[in-house]
């Protein structure tokens, strides 16, 4: 496994938000974070990144990593897609890209193979960008160095639906190299993604297995997500 999580709990503000959170990520394929709002999955992976405190143990590539600062984890090659995507909206694409290189040979090719409007558009401010078009560039920030793992939170939020799909296109064909937890509140594009699936509640792991079994039981996936149908 690429990660181990176990035990993890996180209390913030006074509550109780991770309570032993336990699930594994195999080294290969989308592993999809689930669960209804508010149920902990982005302070799941702030906590496995580091940037809120936390208690339990977390492996990454066989190795404890709970404690480390987070500069150090994403130089060891975790990548963090956030989900308000937090690109430099007073700078140019090309400078949001420049800033978040930090391996001597940045992978362009890759970037703009996947991205090739943002080629055309290097010159253009990112605050100008669409919300898709953001989008891009907060993934291929991640891309343009080596990572063993990526933390991918909501990058279908807010997007029309046939930006989610080039996004989902993006996410397939980087998924073929890389590993990626992927939090995701579309199940159309967990449907078309993700391998595993692991659900929260209330803070606490509900449910884990294959994310085609999750979604191909109504009842199950109405219960655990509140939704009446998967796609």
């Amino acid at each position: 496994m690429i990660l181990r999580v176990k035990d993890l709990s996180v209390r913030l503000g006074g509550s109780h938000i991770l309570q032993g959170v336990t699930f594994d990520v195999p080294p290969s394929g989308v592993t999809a974070l689930l669960g209804r709002n508010g149920v902990g999955k982005t302070t799941t992976l702030r906590a496995v990144l580091g940037e809120v405190p936390a208690v339990g143990t977390v492996e990454f590539g066989g190795e404890p990593v709970l404690g480390r600062p987070t500069h150090r984890l994403v130089r060891s090659g975790l990548g963090y897609v956030p989900e308000d995507r937090c690109v430099f909206a007073g700078l140019t694409v090309a400078e949001n890209l420049r800033l978040a290189v930090r391996d001597p040979d940045p992978d362009y090719e890759t970037v703009h193979d996947l991205f090739p409007e943002l080629r055309a558009r290097a010159g253009q401010r990112a605050g100008t960008l669409s919300g898709g078009q953001q989008q891009m560039v907060a993934l291929a920030r991640v891309l343009l160095n080596r990572n063993r793992l990526l933390l991918v939170d909501e990058p279908t939020k807010g997007l029309a639906p046939a930006v989610v799909s080039a996004v989902a296109s993006v996410l397939a064909r980087v998924a073929e190299k890389v590993p990626i937890l992927l939090v995701e509140q579309n199940l159309a594009v967990v449907r078309r993604l993700a391998l595993g699936a692991v659900v929260l509640s209330a803070g606490r792991v509900a449910w884990t297995g294959a994310a085609g079994e999750l979604l191909g039981d109504a009842g199950r996936t109405r219960t655990l997500l509140g939704v009446g149908r998967a796609a």
